[in-house]
């Protein structure tokens, strides 16, 4: 196996299957991530050349079917960062499987949906459900790249990411064309059945599981932990916004008062909140997080407006159906796609981002002059441009992103990203309406393309001021194996000491304890240490039994975690090797899901909670050594992750310091189970007792 070190929180490479044991970023792992993120594309694509067949079978205007775009929207751009946070504390891969499960069932909905209402109920199931797959992918990427070392981001994994949606921009006008023109307005949905199907079927097969999920979490416990009330306040805010948005040109100041007083609210309550859903702090000490949010819903923007409002001028003013409009878009999608590619490999993101910016602006001045009589290769070149920026800003964004955000907050980082999108693509609904308010005509083309101006030359100021984004650098597209491998196949060094280099095993029975001078130390059991050993679910109910144990023989527990405060960050030198990696990430944040203890192992009243900013439990900073002393504590018992970390560390500090210690071989874990085993069977025993579980009770019958 191949594994890297990051002080007290080493990580493997184990994915389902094994695939992860050759590379980390093999093909079933990210088949399942593409497929996922593409479904919320397929069907901002596909319902484009649906809304007019639609309009027709119910008897409404083709205006009135905007709200089959709105209403996806809407859902998404509340639905993703709430996704986000749902899979940093319940687990990325329950989240995902929860949404396309979400997505499959909505597709039947709408396939047999008899009225408006009931295929925006299904717009709206599919958003939501749709919305769980980027987040969770983003978050599965940053713990998979965290667990092999790589310090930059996986060039080609993030790149396949945003060519899966691309690539489904491409082809989903296309054959939504065809569909639609061939089955019906229905296949629309449909299409929705086999490619969520195909997503859930994958992730569940081939994504490895979930840590064990925290238990005996009371109702409130919860809604503080996910910020149900910043969640609530994001909604309102947002959907009144939208509300304002889409009643363009007519406005309704009522709705974007609600909306500012709404967003004040948010504001104040996150400010407060101890794991606020908005991060209101973090975007305001990283402004270029803020502005790669704000360009990516501004370029968002500019490109839906060439897929909606090109669409509809194109099957109404220019009199080519469904399927002739989605075929002019193709090379739009294909383009975006192919540059997707190209700018993952690029070094500079910079670069990347002015290049797209310019070629927003092109799109937008070449765009003025088209009307109904101009040919259609001009209008194929036309949405070509805006191909080619959509793609390659759609990367560059992301990596800023990757690098920008908290590692454990990635997933909601990452749904924020996809709503100023979302905003984006609803703005550009609105402007679409404004311009073809009366008719579908040129005119309105027309008006649609000096917005556009305006927005590419907005991007483009924004980038090229932006001195933030010159430090940016992609990560290496070839990145995708682990820069550091352990080879466990040599033979063990042995000391000259015998007594020391002996290789017996001395699980042997210990002597009975003295409970009024013995601790259970339970050290780093936390989601961000647990998903890195691949046996952590059993080795956690094995600490579980240690703690009934040291429970009902009312022995002192000890509760060590990882967890840095902002000082504790700035505090690491650059030459510490282990932990420099970590603070530049942020990782492992004080107050951070990641960090918390798992509630598994329950903290009562009484027990010594301690936090470190360093591998083992007696480093300086956690006062342990002088506690212990203080209550005349003279026998420790250990469980932990990883073996090789915090156990190891502990075990040696701890001996020196005189403790008496017993390791319970079973109730520690290593990413890397030769590891755990050397160590437990060759080391340990030099200094501390090496028992199990079921020898505790042994242990402590005269306690």
């Amino acid at each position: 196996m191949k594994v890297i070190a990051r002080g007290a929180v080493p990580v493997p490479v184990s994915g389902a299957h094994g695939d992860g044991r050759r590379k980390p970023f093999g093909a079933r792992f990210v088949t399942p991530l593409y497929t996922g993120a593409a479904l919320n594309p397929v069907n901002s694509s596909v319902i484009a050349t649906a809304l007019v067949p639609i309009a027709a079978s119910l008897d409404i205007p083709v205006g009135r079917t905007a709200i089959l775009i709105s209403s996806l929207y809407l859902t998404s751009a509340i639905a993703q960062p709430a996704a986000g946070r749902l899979a940093e504390v319940f687990g990325p891969r329950r989240v995902f499987l929860t949404g396309t499960l979400i997505v499959l069932a909505a597709g039947v909905i709408g396939a047999i949906a008899w009225n408006l209402p009931v295929l925006v109920l299904s717009r709206v199931l599919i958003g939501a459900g749709t919305s769980a797959a980027y987040p969770s992918a983003m978050l599965l990427i940053r713990r998979r790249a965290t667990a092999v070392g790589l310090q930059d981001p996986p060039g080609n994994v993030l790149g396949g990411l945003a060519v899966a949606g691309a690539a489904t921009v491409a082809i989903g006008p296309a054959v939504g064309g065809l569909l639609v023109g061939g089955l019906g307005w229905q296949t629309a949905f449909l299409v929705n059945v086999p490619a969520a199907g195909a997503a859930f079927a994958m992730a569940l097969l081939w994504i490895d599981k979930d840590p064990a999920r925290a238990g005996g979490r009371s109702p409130r416990e919860l809604a503080v932990r996910i910020d149900v009330v910043g969640m609530a306040g994001f909604a309102g805010a947002l959907t009144s916004l939208l509300v304002f948005l889409t009643g363009l040109p007519t406005p309704d100041w009522t709705a974007l008062a609600a909306a500012v007083v709404l967003a004040g609210a948010l504001v104040a309550w996150e400010l407060r909140a101890a794991r606020p859903f908005l991060d209101v702090r973090l975007l305001a000490s990283k402004p270029a997080l803020t502005r790669t949010y704000l360009r990516n819903g501004l370029t968002l923007m500019g490109t839906y407006v060439i897929l909606y409002g090109l669409t509809q001028w194109l099957e109404v003013a220019h009199g080519l159906s469904a399927y002739q409009a989605g075929l002019v878009l193709v090379p739009m999608g294909a383009l975006s796609a192919v540059t997707a590619r190209i700018a993952s490999r690029r070094t500079s993101v910079r670069g990347v981002l002015i290049g797209s910016a310019v070629l927003l602006l092109l799109g937008a001045a070449a765009a003025l002059p088209l009307t109904a009589h101009t040919p259609v290769a001009a209008v194929v070149a036309v949405t070509a441009l805006f191909g080619l920026t959509s793609g390659a800003s759609t990367v560059a964004n992301q990596t800023v992103l990757y690098r920008e955000s908290p590692p454990e907050s990635v997933g909601t980082a990452s749904g924020l990203l996809r709503t100023f999108g979302y905003i984006g693509s609803i703005a550009s609904a609105a402007i679409t309406g404004i311009a073809f308010h009366s008719r579908v005509d040129d005119t309105g083309l027309h008006r649609i393309s000096w917005s556009l101006v305006a927005i590419g030359a907005v991007v483009l100021l924004m980038t090229v001021f932006d001195r933030h984004l010159a430090g940016v650098r992609q990560g290496s597209a070839a990145a995708v194996d682990p820069p550091v491998r352990h080879d466990h196949t040599a033979e063990p060094h042995r000391s000259g000491d015998p007594r020391l280099s002996e290789s017996t095993d001395m699980t042997t029975p210990a002597q009975p304890v003295v409970a009024s001078r013995t601790a259970l130390l339970l050290m780093d059991f936390q989601p961000a240490v647990l998903a890195a050993v691949p046996d952590g679910e059993a080795v956690l109910a094995r600490a579980q039994q240690a703690l009934a144990w040291a429970r009902s023989l009312d022995i002192r527990v000890v509760h060590v975690r990882v967890a840095f405060a902002p000082e504790d960050f700035a505090a690491v030198p650059d030459r510490n090797k282990s932990f420099a990696p970590v603070a530049r990430q942020g990782f492992l944040a004080d107050g951070s899901p990641e960090a918390d203890l798992h509630d598994a192992l329950d903290v009562r009243e009484g027990d010594i909670v301690v936090r470190k900013v360093r591998v083992g439990a007696f480093s300086a900073a956690t006062g342990l050594h002088p506690t212990l002393l203080g209550q005349e504590i003279d026998t420790l018992v250990l469980a932990g992750l990883s073996t090789s970390g915090v156990v190891l560390s502990t075990v040696r500090h701890a001996a020196d310091e005189d403790y008496r210690l017993y390791v319970l071989k079973d109730a520690t874990g290593d990413p890397d189970p030769e590891v755990h085993r050397v160590l437990t069977e060759k080391v340990f025993p030099s200094q501390a007792d090496v028992i199990t579980t079921d020898d505790l009770s042994a242990l402590g019958k005269q306690a």
